[in-house]
C-alpha cells in the first residue's frame, strides 16, 4: 500500500480489506490481480492493495469459509486462482458492512461535534 499526500492509506485499508475484497467478490468471481485492479478502479485509484496484503486476506477468508477458490484459465490464457463468495461470505459481507456503516455514522457524529 502507498502513503499519499493526505497520510498513510496503509493503515486506513487495513481494517475494511475483508469487508472491501468481499464486495468486489459479490460482483462474481475474480483472481488476485482483477481484485486489485477493481478496488482501484472503485476509489479513483486512492486505494491500492499490494500482494502481500491482499493474498494472505484471500487465504484468511478461504480458511473461514467466506470464499472459495479454483484453478481456472484467466483472460489472457494464463492459469489463476479465482476466488468467489460463498454463502458464510454473502452473510459476512451483509454484517461488515452493516457495522461499517454504523462505525462511519458515529465517526461522522463525532468529527461534526469535536
Amino acid at each position: 500500500m502507498s502513503k499519499g499526500a493526505g497520510g498513510d492509506k496503509g493503515s486506513l485499508l487495513k481494517g475494511t480489506l475483508d469487508l472491501l475484497v468481499l464486495r468486489i467478490l459479490a460482483s462474481g468471481p475474480k483472481h488476485g490481480y482483477s481484485i486489485s485492479k477493481r478496488l482501484g478502479e472503485l476509489s479513483d485509484e486512492w486505494l491500492q492493495v499490494d500482494e502481500g496484503s491482499l493474498y494472505p486476506c484471500l487465504y484468511r477468508m478461504e480458511v473461514r469459509g467466506w470464499v472459495q477458490s479454483e484453478m481456472l484459465l484467466s483472460e489472457n490464457k494464463r492459469r489463476a486462482r479465482y476466488y468467489r463468495l460463498t454463502l458464510r461470505g454473502e452473510e459476512e459481507l451483509q454484517q461488515q458492512t452493516e457495522n461499517w456503516r454504523q462505525f462511519s455514522s458515529v465517526v461522522a457524529t463525532v468529527l461534526k461535534k469535536g
